[in-house]
């Protein structure tokens, strides 16, 4: 009865179900008045509440529950926006001055005996929404920089057979390897690494690249697959 009504207050001519149907629409979004003072006094404290809310959560909560399952020195770790989730089989270790967000995924292989490691060194930032698939290692070393929406592919979970994916089997041996990006290096917004490939030092990599293979120092590389675009200078 309901679907019925509203289709005929779209599509009647009638005059009475046109203002019925404009009536319907302006009280289903009331608005109020914007008070000059008052609103901006009310966003102020909105901000001031929930940043005192988040800072306390953060050194009170997501931290010290995030080092407790983690290795290394980290001290100074910073992470924001929550806590990221770990899943799978992972050892992580981490050193000091690393800044993360709690937007992000470190997953571990579970399948073989080898126990996947993500090693994180000083000085590292890890944006938003990154992805980790550590098939046996990904490490990160010093002064590392990774942007948004960054998926480190070190295994791809299903194997390359149709049959064999459809029965919900696990991928395989030679698929998987490691991911190593070496001191300094920057890895844009939205691209994705995949096993086996070492990424050089103080190399940049663009947003959604897609590198397949090792990039060599201080180079930049864009496009899918990622091709050496620029030669940088070897000292900053």
């Amino acid at each position: 009865m309901s679907e019925q009504l509203k289709h005929w207050l779209k599509s009647s001519d009638s005059p009475f179900a046109k203002s019925l149907f404009q009536f319907a629409k302006a009280i289903r979004n009331p608005q109020i008045w914007v008070i000059p003072g008052v609103h901006s006094l009310l966003f102020k404290l909105h901000l001031l509440i929930s940043t005192t809310i988040s800072e306390m959560a953060r050194i009170f909560y997501y931290t010290p529950l995030f080092k407790s399952q983690i290795k290394g020195t980290k001290a100074n770790l910073y992470l924001y926006s929550g806590m990221p989730q770990i899943l799978g089989k992972l050892e992580i270790s981490c050193k000091d001055n690393t800044r993360i967000s709690g937007i992000t995924t470190f997953c571990g292989r579970s399948q073989g005996e080898f126990t996947p490691k993500l090693i994180i060194g000083s000085n590292v930032d890890i944006g938003w929404q990154n992805a980790f698939s550590v098939g046996r290692n990904i490490i990160l070393e010093d002064d590392v920089r990774l942007a948004g929406r960054v998926f480190l592919a070190g295994f791809p979970g299903h194997p390359l057979n149709s049959e064999r994916r459809a029965k919900g089997e696990s991928d395989d041996e030679c698929q998987v390897g490691d991911i190593i990006i070496k001191q300094g290096a920057w890895i844009g917004t939205g691209a994705t690494v995949l096993a086996g490939v070492t990424i050089g030092e103080g190399a940049i990599v663009a947003a959604s690249a897609v590198v397949t293979k090792d990039v060599p120092a201080n180079t930049i590389v864009a496009g899918n697959p990622a091709k050496v675009v620029k030669q940088l200078k070897d000292s900053l």
